[in-house]
């Protein structure tokens, strides 16, 4: 018996992905601006890379 998907999560974060991607590729300083606001808001620091490498 099949089940009858009611939404699609991969779907739906391909779309959202799309339409952000629309909406900074031409306007990275809007994207800057926003994250510098989401940075604030959320009291978030800019952490230095981790690069560990294993040999």
């Amino acid at each position: 018996m099949e089940t009858i998907k009611k939404f699609d999560s991969v779907k739906f974060m391909i779309e959202i992905r799309e339409k952000l991607s629309e909406k900074y590729w031409k306007h990275p300083d809007i994207l800057k601006k926003e994250m510098e606001a989401i940075r604030e808001k959320y009291n978030l620091k800019l952490s230095e890379p981790n690069i560990t490498t294993k040999m």
